[in-house]
């Protein structure tokens, strides 16, 4: 049996083989340089729409990768698990 520890699980490579998609990488690394992501920023920074956004973020958050703020509407934000 052979057991491996990460200094940082989310690597681009790890997410990469957790399935999750360039937008949501783009975004994880967003989050590791500035701390804290928004709805706004995610569609800023992926040219994408607001349900998109939304999406995307919802799936990180499920994928226990980003954890909601526990703020909502104006004022929410995402960070690391």
């Amino acid at each position: 049996m052979k057991v491996v520890f990460y200094k940082d699980k989310f690597t681009e490579e790890n997410l990469k083989k957790l399935g999750i998609s360039e937008r949501q990488i783009k975004a994880v690394m967003y989050v590791k340089e500035k701390g804290k992501i928004t709805n706004k920023e995610y569609q800023e920074i992926n040219n994408c729409s607001r349900n998109t956004a939304s999406n995307d973020l919802r799936q990180l958050v499920d994928n226990h990768i980003l954890k909601e703020s526990g703020i909502k509407g104006a004022g929410s934000y995402y960070d690391i698990a």
